[in-house]
Formats: C-alpha cells, structure tokens, sequence
C-alpha cells in the first residue's frame, strides 16, 4: 500500500501551470502536453491527407500506371517519418541521458518534428 501513496499524491496535485514552470517536473509535464497537442493535430490532418490521397487513387488511370498509388505512397512515407522522429528524438534526448532534462528534449523535439510533418501533410492536400 505504501507503494502506491506516491501515484495517489500526484494523481492530487494540479495540472501545473505551463506558462509559469519552475520545476523541471513541471517542464517535463508542459513538454509532454505541448507534444500531445502537436500529435493531436497531426492525427486531424491525417485523416484530411489520406482521405484526399484515396480520392486520388479513385481518378487515377491504372491501365498504364502499375506503380503504387497516392494513399500507399503516402502510407510507407508516414510509416518511416514515424520510426525517424521517434529515434531521432530518443537520440536528441541523449544529450541529458538518464537526467531529468531528458524527458524535457524528447517531448519538445517530438512537438518540433510533429507539428512540421502535420504543415507538410497540409501542403500534399493544398498542391492540387
């Protein structure tokens, strides 16, 4: 029982306020909210990308074009984007590894690299 009063005493504390944090806790947490809205948007524009990618696999010509569509194409790049920003960012936390900065590196180098692939996922869709 003992070892769940720490969980219980944090599940208490307030969300801390991330335009004022002082404790490298408080960044952490801050870092890692920022990074969650940047996927969030990242998710939305997904959506919007893919659905607009499919709608033009729908008119493409395929008698004469064996190669793979908007949407694969578009599927296999977000595939490997992913697993680059992931180890890349796990690489940039490297820096403080093991510290308590660490979190704070990944967190705003995930939101840095996300909310750039979410611009990059809008431009695909304004380019035609």
């Amino acid at each position: 029982m003992i070892a769940l009063l720490p969980l219980s005493l944090m599940a208490s504390e307030p969300a801390p306020d991330c335009d004022n944090a002082m404790t490298q806790m408080a960044m952490n947490q801050c870092a890692h909210q920022d990074y969650k809205a940047a996927d969030a948007e990242l998710n939305a524009q997904w959506k919007i990308t893919a659905a607009e990618m499919k709608q033009r696999d729908a008119s493409l010509g395929r008698e004469y074009d064996s190669r793979p569509g908007y949407f694969e194409t578009l599927l296999a790049a977000q595939r490997a984007w992913l697993a680059y920003r992931d180890n890349h960012c796990r690489n940039e936390g490297y820096f403080a590894r093991g510290g308590s900065l660490e979190p704070l590196l990944v967190s705003g180098c995930l939101a840095q690299l996300t909310r750039a692939r979410t611009a990059q996922l809008a431009e695909l869709v304004e380019t035609y």
